[in-house]
């Protein structure tokens, strides 16, 4: 059996993953996938890939690039959720702050440096016409520590995938003043060098295997009711959900990885290109 560790973070996004290791696929091909969930996201897996603490990680395309162009040793081997995320843009429910443009020079509440939060951040704020060095930054690792500095004020805004945080929302809690999607697939799988040059035939096999899953979970009776259960979403909310969710089975091609780059240098988030022949397999 071969032992093989991958993180992503707690999301309906990777409920697929979590229904092949439960009905034992994985194990019929002689691999013992151990998940692990990571809720302080982006950042802290970035950091698990680099210091080999797991082979492959589901995470956020622009933080994963990111990382990759600093010298993280990971390859991106496919893409998987090719649809963009809904970053919501929230404040304390309470906050006098009502408008997004009312969000300039105010503190960012993120997970850490190099997390989606950050780089969405960024993102926002060009697109606000901001100075991106003017940028207040609170880390605050997970949505609950997001949740407790809002609500005390020391910080004033924080972004995080609109569906995760509705229950936050519907307890008035946080409050929703916008959403910013990102302007590309919002989900890669990333694997370390070592990993992937040692073991491309289990890596197959484990892509095969979730993307079976992937391409027909739409199709799963009742699987907006378990999805509500299971993450304490509102019905509505999961079937909306599912209607803008598109996961992939395939990776960038070169036009579509150019495209990329060239979003990502634009918006500052990386200095140059990174080498399509170096980081996508």
């Amino acid at each position: 059996m071969k032992k093989v560790k991958i993180i992503g973070v707690p999301e309906h996004f990777n409920y697929p993953w979590q229904m092949c290791i439960e009905n034992g696929e994985f194990h019929e091909v002689g691999i013992d996938l151990e998940w692990k969930n990571i809720p302080e996201g982006t950042g802290k897996m970035c950091e698990m890939l680099r210091n080999q603490s797991t082979d492959l990680a589901v995470i956020l395309t622009e933080g994963m690039c990111k990382d990759i162009a600093l010298g993280n040793p990971s390859y991106i081997i496919q893409k998987y959720v090719s649809s963009p995320l809904q970053w919501g843009i929230h404040v304390a429910h309470n906050s006098s702050l009502e408008e997004e443009s009312q969000l300039k020079n105010k503190k960012i509440a993120i997970s850490r440096y190099g997390s989606g939060s950050q780089l969405m951040a960024i993102v926002h704020a060009i697109k606000m016409g901001w100075n991106i060095e003017e940028l207040q930054y609170v880390v605050v690792d997970t949505l609950e520590g997001a949740i407790e500095a809002l609500t005390q004020g020391t910080a004033d805004y924080f972004m995080w995938d609109r569906f995760m945080t509705q229950p936050v929302v519907d307890q008035q809690i946080f409050r929703r003043i916008g959403v910013c999607p990102t302007p590309w697939p919002s989900f890669i799988i990333a694997c370390t060098h070592n990993f992937y040059n040692q073991n491309q035939g289990v890596v197959k096999q484990i892509l095969d295997i979730i993307n079976q899953t992937t391409r027909e979970f739409k199709m799963i009776p009742s699987i907006d009711h378990t999805l509500a259960n299971t993450f304490g979403q509102k019905f509505d909310d999961i079937q909306l959900w599912l209607q803008m969710t598109r996961w992939s089975q395939s990776n960038f091609s070169q036009k579509e990885w150019t495209e990329l780059n060239d979003q990502l240098v634009r918006l500052k988030i990386m200095e140059k290109p990174l080498d399509f022949e170096h980081v996508v397999k």
